[in-house]
């Protein structure tokens, strides 16, 4: 099984829905995990309302450093995902292995305004 770890500054949406979308879709071939350099200590309710659309499980998604992922002994990634531009000008740490690193930039959907439908939109655009 191939361990993917998507990487953004807080950790509340955009890697929270890389996250819970690889889990539901990936099977028994793809593990997504997420973490974040500032962490929010918070998952954005949009982002869970989209993957419960999606039909993701979603249970143990938390906000989470990514310093979780480099202590020692902690799980081997395949690849490093970032999702978000800030994160990917930041110096991560260092891996216990040396995973592929790419960077997907995504729009923050938490800083789109507007009214419930135009942000729940941008959610949903974010997963899509």
């Amino acid at each position: 099984m191939r361990r993917l770890l998507f990487l953004c500054t807080h950790n509340s949406a955009r890697s929270i829905l890389a996250e819970g979308l690889t889990n539901h879709l990936g099977g028994l071939r793809l593990r997504g995990l997420s973490a974040g350099s500032h962490p929010s200590g918070h998952v954005h309710p949009l982002a869970l309302e989209v993957l419960r659309e999606q039909g993701c499980q979603f249970d143990g998604l938390h906000s989470k450093s990514w310093d979780v992922f480099a202590a020692p002994g902690a799980e081997s990634m395949d690849a490093v995902i970032t999702v978000c531009d800030n994160a990917a000008r930041e110096p991560c740490p260092l891996w216990p292995c040396t995973p592929a690193r790419v960077h997907w930039g995504l729009p923050d959907p938490s800083r789109v305004d507007g009214d419930a439908t135009v942000q729940i939109d941008a959610f949903r655009n974010t997963a899509a």
